[in-house]
């Protein structure tokens, strides 16, 4: 094994490890979440936010699904430093992807309140929040609002590298969320639909980035 070969192994090894970590947070929060929304008795997705999982007797797999995707992403944003290291976005993409995973974590100990009919047997009108709920609803603002800005601060960085199809995807992906979320803080119809959507396609093409970074890196 040559000298080179033998210093640059373990950085690119703990980078692809960090990278994985990230992947994994998010397409891991996403799938489990969308498979409970199938299945959980009385859950409604347009009616019901994915948060919403966190209550009832099942709870207890929503909120390990939150904080265990938040300890996965914190873990891993450093491997979004070293792969876009002197490229744009190399400073505020691994922070703003770690913001995220905090406030991922936050929201599964922060539980939402049961309410709008789930789980089964939940009040149907509207209840005094919880401050629990309250804390909830702000890690939620600190998650979407650093996976926005990580969605559009990427698309700058592929603009730069001359891949303009990706940025365009990376702001879609942005924008999806920024839509969803609005529409939902206004009460839209299936506003909880749309902020699922959004969140989802921010998470997926976030965590899509990483594995591309990793097979490249």
């Amino acid at each position: 094994m040559s000298t080179a070969t033998a210093t640059t192994t373990p950085t690119t090894t703990t980078t692809h490890s960090q990278l994985g970590l990230v992947a994994a947070g998010l397409l891991g929060w996403s799938a489990l979440s969308l498979a409970q929304a199938a299945t959980r008795e009385g859950f409604d997705i347009l009616r019901h936010p994915l948060s919403q999982l966190s209550t009832g007797d099942l709870g207890w797999l929503q909120i390990t699904n939150f904080v265990l995707a938040g300890v996965l992403v914190v873990a891993g944003a450093g491997g979004l430093r070293t792969a876009l290291r002197g490229t744009p976005g190399a400073v505020w993409v691994p922070r703003l992807v770690r913001a995220a995973g905090t406030g991922f974590a936050a929201a599964g100990v922060l539980v939402m309140d049961p309410g709008n009919g789930f789980p089964v047997g939940a009040p149907t009108g509207v209840t005094t929040m919880s401050w629990h709920a309250l804390g909830h609803m702000v890690a939620g603002t600190v998650s979407f609002s650093a996976l926005i800005a990580a969605c559009f601060v990427l698309a700058r960085h592929f603009t730069r590298g001359g891949r303009r199809d990706l940025a365009v995807v990376s702001r879609s992906a942005g924008t999806a969320l920024v839509v969803g979320w609005g529409w939902a803080m206004t009460g839209g119809v299936a506003g909880t639909l749309t902020l699922a959507v959004g969140a989802i396609a921010a998470m997926v093409w976030i965590a899509a980035v990483a594995l591309r970074f990793r097979r490249t890196s």
